[in-house]
């Protein structure tokens, strides 16, 4: 069994400055690249749990609930909030930060589902995380839940 590791051993931030290249007509941030973000924003926190390649499993639904502009930040932090045996869910919160005035505002929040795996693509066992603060215990448990409603879904995927 691989030694259980805290969550805070995964905690990762990337900010990226919104420029026209990343946006739609209107100067507003693409849904697309947010998503982009968010991934790798994921994979960090995946990696630094791992220690090991992880790639992308599933998605759970996204919001899109604050606009972004050109010019301003985009925070995203993320941390893994429970290890199965081969797979981890990472939790991605993102907000929109105006530079000048360093208001923030929350724009998504994600699930995401990393397997890792070694360099011919086959699973690798995982740590198991250790929460250690109440909000991490919550994240934890409710990892569980929603790992549960996401193999009833895939079940009945399979079935139709």
């Amino acid at each position: 069994m691989l030694k259980p590791r805290p969550v805070a051993n995964s905690l990762s931030e990337m900010v990226e400055l919104v420029l026209p290249n990343d946006a739609n007509p209107l100067g507003v941030l693409l849904g697309g690249r947010l998503m982009h973000w968010i991934d790798l924003a994921g994979g960090l926190a995946g990696h630094r749990h791992s220690r090991n390649h992880v790639v992308t499993a599933s998605t759970d639904h996204l919001d899109f609930v604050h606009p972004v502009h050109v010019g301003e930040f985009v925070v995203l932090k993320s941390s893994v909030n429970r290890a199965f045996r081969t797979s981890m869910e990472v939790g991605i919160k993102v907000w929109v930060e105006n530079y000048i005035t360093g208001e923030r505002h929350h724009v998504s929040s994600a699930y995401l589902t990393f397997v890792a795996v070694d360099g011919r693509g086959g699973t690798l066992p995982v740590p198991p995380v250790v929460p250690e603060t109440a909000e991490e215990i919550r994240r934890f448990e409710d990892a569980a839940r929603r790992r549960e409603l996401r193999q009833i879904e895939a079940k009945r995927k399979r079935s139709v």
